[in-house]
């Protein structure tokens, strides 16, 4: 399956359309819009999150319940865009008191967007470079959730670190537990250590880093290939999660940590 997604932050709306999706795979209005939900939650969230309710528009694909084999094409609405008519419309002419942003931000793609495009206009860039996009990604993840799940696939993940407060604790801890933490960290004390680093950055108007474990259970070998760099599967894992915007690095098992030890302490062992 592969995916593409348009649509500006402020624009109409965000479209998602989805290909390769087998037919007969069960989906529910809910597998995506509960998705929606989540991305909007978590301690901290910016004031847009309290403007949109995101809820997923299937627009084909999808037929009483079932896929049809078909491109899935899925529409986020931007509940915000009644607030920026006139700042993007879509035709016509910019009104002459248009306000237009010209400093470049930090951290963001302005500054090599403008240089890019040769716009004189970082909205031109930061409209489809923003986190909003994700949204629509969220939408097409459901998708592919929602195939994964009727193969016996699980997908989850929890917050580690934000800023200097980190989680010790390597578990055991339930599903439950991450879904219960306003920050998805499944230790409490560090749970807390995260909200206040999050109220200090407020305080300070700063932001912060973080890092985040995602694990796949149920997944059968063999998948990628060993006969080409670009199928490898860690070399689709990497690229997904770093087309993500800010994020900064990825590691897969042990990471960085494997650098510093002998390979007996690495591999795992074999059992046929």
């Amino acid at each position: 399956m592969e995916f593409v997604t348009a649509g500006e932050s402020h624009g109409p709306a965000l479209t998602a359309i989805v290909t390769g999706v087998p037919a007969g795979v069960h989906l529910e209005q809910e597998d995506v819009d509960r998705d929606l939900v989540r991305r909007q939650k978590g301690y901290g969230r910016g004031g847009r999150m309290l403007i949109e309710t995101d809820r997923a528009l299937v627009q084909s694909g999808v037929r009483f319940s079932r896929t049809l084999g078909t491109p899935v094409t899925l529409q986020v609405v931007n509940d915000d865009f009644t607030n920026w008519t006139g700042r993007m419309d879509v035709f016509g002419q910019a009104p002459d008191d248009l306000k237009r942003e010209v400093q470049p931000r930090p951290g963001h793609a302005d500054l090599v967007g403008m240089l890019k495009t040769d716009s004189r206009d970082a909205r031109d860039i930061l409209e489809r470079s923003s986190a909003r996009e994700t949204a629509a990604r969220v939408a097409a993840g459901a998708i592919a959730k929602a195939f994964l799940r009727e193969m016996g696939v699980e997908v989850f993940s929890y917050v580690t670190r934000i800023g200097a407060a980190q989680m010790q604790a390597s578990g055991p801890f339930s599903i439950d537990d991450i879904e219960a933490s306003e920050v998805r960290c499944p230790c409490a004390s560090a749970t807390q250590a995260m909200k206040e680093q999050i109220d200090e950055a407020k305080h300070n108007g700063e932001s912060l880093g973080g890092q985040a474990v995602v694990v796949v259970r149920g997944l059968v070998p063999g998948l990628g290939s060993y006969t080409s760099g670009r199928n490898r599967l860690s070399s689709k894992l990497g690229a997904a999660c770093f087309a993500i915007p800010a994020i900064k690095a990825v590691e897969i098992g042990m990471g960085t940590r494997a650098a510093g030890l002998p390979g007996s302490q690495v591999h795992d062992g074999i059992v046929w």
